[in-house]
Parts: structure tokens; C-alpha cells; sequence
């Protein structure tokens, strides 16, 4: 017995997914979310799926969106303001004098782009870096900031194939590692998943809980050594 539905939504899907993975390729592979999407992949997905205007990419910049214009049909328009301002290419720096180890950096990083360990101080490696800027937020005690790394280029202009594909590359190999979907409170959420079949979830949840105030303990305990320092320096 034949299935014309399934039949002809296979054609469909398979054209959706190959305009999604060329809208894709024609990203720069930040994987900033500053499109409004988990990643690169999410956002072209949307793209092509009509979810999502072409318009949310400020790496890409002005460039980025006539790239994706020509691949989607759609008419070009300007960068949207609201997901922010094309730029020169960023790279991340750590004053290592004030990072307190924390390793919440290291993981916001979707490069694999800094190194470290708990309570040591972590460091940049700068080709790697794709200047996302998710690592600032999660850094309590604003040690990292931004180096502009291009000079007055900015968008693709700033940026590189080269440079998209070695992206793209390190965050699937980051993906491969943490699963975006095992990506949620700091891990501690993966960390009662992994429990969960030797506790019940209530049991499993507590012990995700106790983890997670252990490491707000900690990095209060840091921040407080690391105000010491700076008020001793002061003196």
C-alpha cells in the first residue's frame, strides 16, 4: 500500500535541509546567540524554515546579509538593531592578576577557546577565539574583556572562510563533548541526569542542588580573597 502523504514530504525535508546547511555555511560560525538562537546551525534552520529573517547575524554584518539574500531570494535590508551592531573581529582576554578560577568560563565557551583549571587562572588561546562575548557575563568577578583584533574591519570583512570553518569545526568538537541540550544550570542539571539511576529525581535534584551551592560558596570565598588583594594593592 503506497503512502503519497510520506511519499512527498520526504522531497520537502530534504530540500529544507539543504538550504538549512547552506545557510549555514554562509554564517561566520561566532556562535555568539546574539541571533536569538542557540547556535549557528539553529539560526539557519530557522532561516529556512521562514522563522527567522536574515537580518540577526552582526558578525556576518552587512555582508552576512546579502550572502544569506542570495541564497534565501529575500530582499536585502539593513542589520536589525535589535540583535545588535556589525563590528571589528574580538578576541577574549583574561587579566590572569584577578581570575580566580572559577571555570565558568571555560564552560561558556562554545570554541574550546580558553584553558584553565578549578582555582587556577585560566588564559585565551586567541587564534581559537571567536570573540562570542559569552564568557564575560558568567565571569564574577570581570576579569575578561574584549581586544579588537581586526582594526577598522569589520563583519566578513573582519572575518575569514578560514576562520568560520576552524569555528565551526571546534564547536561541533565541542558539541561532540557537551551535547547542547546537556547544557543548562551551570551542568549541574547533566549532573543529576547522570545520578538519576541510582537516586530518585527528588534525590538526584537535591544532589544537583548541593553542587551547585558548594560552587557558589566557592567563588564567593574567591571573590572575597580577590577583594582582599586588591585593597591590600591599594594600600
Amino acid at each position: 500500500m503506497s503512502h503519497p502523504a510520506s511519499a512527498s514530504t520526504a522531497p520537502a525535508h530534504a530540500g529544507l535541509a539543504e538550504l538549512a546547511a547552506r545557510i549555514d555555511a554562509a554564517l561566520p560560525q561566532t556562535q555568539c546567540t546574539r541571533c536569538g538562537y542557540p547556535d549557528c546551525a539553529s539560526y539557519a534552520q530557522a532561516i529556512a524554515q521562514g522563522e527567522a529573517a536574515i537580518n540577526q547575524c552582526p558578525p556576518g554584518g552587512a555582508e552576512g546579509v546579502a550572502r544569506l539574500a542570495a541564497i534565501t531570494g529575500h530582499a536585502v535590508v539593513p542589520l536589525s538593531a535589535d540583535h545588535g551592531v556589525e563590528g571589528p573581529r574580538t578576541v577574549a582576554f583574561i587579566d590572569e592578576a584577578w581570575c580566580i578560577g572559577c571555570t565558568l568560563c571555560i564552560k561558556a565557551c562554545p570554541t574550546d577557546a580558553i584553558v584553565g583549571s578549578n582555582k587556577k587562572m585560566h588564559t585565551v588561546i586567541e587564534p581559537y577565539c571567536t570573540g562570542c562575548e559569552l564568557c564575560i557575563p558568567v565571569c564574577p568577578v570581570d576579569c575578561i574583556q574584549l581586544d579588537n583584533a581586526s582594526g577598522g574591519a569589520t563583519g566578513w570583512a573582519a572575518w575569514s572562510d578560514a576562520l568560520a570553518l576552524q569555528a565551526k569545526q571546534r564547536y561541533q568538537q565541542h558539541r561532540q563533548r557537551v551535547p547542547l541540550e546537556d547544557v543548562k544550570d551551570d551542568g549541574f542539571g547533566a549532573q543529576a541526569d547522570s545520578t538519576t539511576t541510582a537516586l530518585s529525581r527528588p534525590a538526584a535534584n537535591a544532589v544537583a542542588a548541593e553542587g551547585m551551592e558548594a560552587r557558589k560558596a566557592a567563588i564567593a570565598a574567591a571573590m572575597e580573597r580577590a577583594r582582599q588583594l586588591r585593597e591590600k594593592g591599594s594600600r
